[in-house]
């Protein structure tokens, strides 16, 4: 079975390398050939955020939407039409219908965030907003066969649309984001990896952290900010641009994970109720301790008390990184528990499963519906 596989993003997003990229081979093991094909490439991806450039930046958005448009015309080629999020970052869904109706390629969508809900992001503002069509995720679970969706919260939105979903978390490869050894006589380092999107949420908690400054020693290591300097007053900052080849190291550098999910003057509750709790499986499955704010799927992932602490204000916030500070003994017991439940409920093989059956499915009743 062949699988044209689109996306907004090069594997440097975590979406695509986690969504798409990481089954390529386990599919192809159970006889599906998935094509990944990006919307922008790294160097545009790269550039997308930085400052300026307005003309160099519409003069590319236009030339990769052009290349979009020619992979549509091929789509005729493949079984099936795997799209995570949206095929193109702005404008309609014309790739998709393209491939839908010229290429007969049934459509299977992917949606690990909650894109239906509107959002103004922190870079474009409300321009950006507007180029971003939101009424497309609608369109786009109308049209597919089956919607992969990141947690049930999402699940249900779809769902009450009248159509069929299934529930694929974003997992990691366990074998790569492993424990390492932790050296407890070192200043215990607490961290956040994130993107510039995600930074505000992170900001949130910087009270608690001059709070706990004053009593405890620590090192609070940010990664992916895309600010060139944080200071956070009495708080021993470490801030480092994300890197991919990085990506494993970091999060097992880590003794304490934070993850926190509030509300913010561009942040939504019901956005984050689309959260798939990706950064606790990560937290877990490199075995480390991590203190979450309960909210969604984020109330659901891992054991509270076992695997982490949950928080909701800034004074459990403070408790929660206390009681993991002063004890490295409760830091090695809940990253051991976090690690064997990554491995027993987060594991790509279950996902791959999932994804395989989902997309032979999606093939046989689009042409039992068609009568191909």
């Amino acid at each position: 079975m062949e699988v044209l596989g689109l996306c907004s993003y090069p594997v440097e997003a975590a979406a695509t390398r986690y969504r798409l990229i990481q089954y390529v081979a386990p599919l192809a093991e159970r006889g599906i050939n998935l094509t990944v094909l990006p919307f922008l490439d790294k160097d545009e991806f790269a550039s997308l955020y930085l400052p300026g450039q307005t003309f160099q930046k519409a003069a590319c958005m236009l030339n990769a939407a052009r290349k979009r448009l020619l992979n549509s015309l091929k789509s005729n080629k493949f079984d099936a039409l795997l799209v995570q999020r949206e095929a193109m970052l702005f404008g309609p869904p014309v790739s998709e219908w393209i491939a839908k109706t010229i290429g007969n390629c049934p459509l299977v969508l992917d949606l690990d965030d909650a894109t239906y809900v509107r959002y103004i992001s922190p870079t474009y503002g409300r321009w950006g907003s507007a180029l971003k069509f939101f009424g497309k995720t609608d369109t786009l679970i109308q049209w597919s066969e089956t919607v992969i969706c990141g947690n049930r919260y999402i699940a249900t939105y779809v769902t009450n649309k009248g159509k069929n979903t299934v529930v694929v978390p974003t997992v990691v490869d366990t074998d790569k984001f492993c424990p390492v050894e932790k050296h407890t006589e070192k200043t215990p380092t607490i961290g956040w990896i994130g993107t510039h999107s995600t930074f505000p949420l992170l900001e949130t908690l910087f009270p608690v952290l001059q709070h706990l400054a004053r009593d405890y020693d620590f090192i609070l290591k940010i990664v992916g900010a895309g600010k060139d300097k944080i200071e956070v007053d009495r708080v021993r900052v470490e801030n480092l641009t994300w890197k991919l080849e990085r990506e494993v190291e970091d999060f097992q550098s880590l003794d304490i994970g934070l993850y926190p999910l509030e509300t913010t003057d561009l942040i939504s509750n019901e956005w984050l109720m689309g959260k798939s709790g990706f950064k606790a499986i990560q937290y877990m499955s490199v075995g480390i301790p991590f203190v979450v704010t309960p909210i969604g799927v984020c109330a659901e992932i891992g054991i509270e008390n076992e695997t982490h602490f949950s928080a909701s204000n800034k004074e459990q916030w403070y408790r929660a990184l206390v009681n993991l500070l002063e004890s490295p003994e409760i830091r090695k017991e809940m990253g051991k528990n976090g690690r064997m439940y990554a491995l027993e409920h987060y594991n790509v093989p279950q996902q791959t499963d999932k994804i395989a059956d989902t997309l032979r499915i999606a093939f046989e009743n689009f042409h039992r519906k068609t009568g191909e």
